[in-house]
């Protein structure tokens, strides 16, 4: 996986990750297989902690704070699947390679 955007959540307190929907007392621990439940559905979110620092200066994954290091790692956890690379901004040498799992 490739995850970007990763700077734009610093200076936040919590972060949310969307783990599954409801809709009609059915979970769905996927998107939702139609389109019409997806719209009405309620997302579930597990808050993971945020981080102040701003990270576009990182170089390597060991340079992000680590309540950042733990988001990529829960978002590999939740996607099934390493995440390989990470963005910190904009530019292409703000790509970071990733080892999570």
């Amino acid at each position: 996986m490739f995850l970007t955007k990763l700077d734009v959540l610093s200076g936040l307190e919590t972060v949310k990750v969307c783990t599954a929907y409801r809709h009609e007392g059915t979970r769905y621990d996927d998107v939702p297989p139609h389109q019409s439940i997806f719209h009405r559905a309620e997302p579930e979110y597990e808050e993971l902690e945020g981080w102040p620092e701003e990270i576009g200066g990182a170089a390597t994954v060991e340079d992000l704070p680590a309540a950042a290091r733990k988001y990529v790692e829960r978002i590999a956890e939740l996607g099934g699947v390493p995440v390989r690379h990470c963005s910190v901004g904009p530019d292409r040498d703000q790509t970071l390679a990733v080892d999570a799992a």
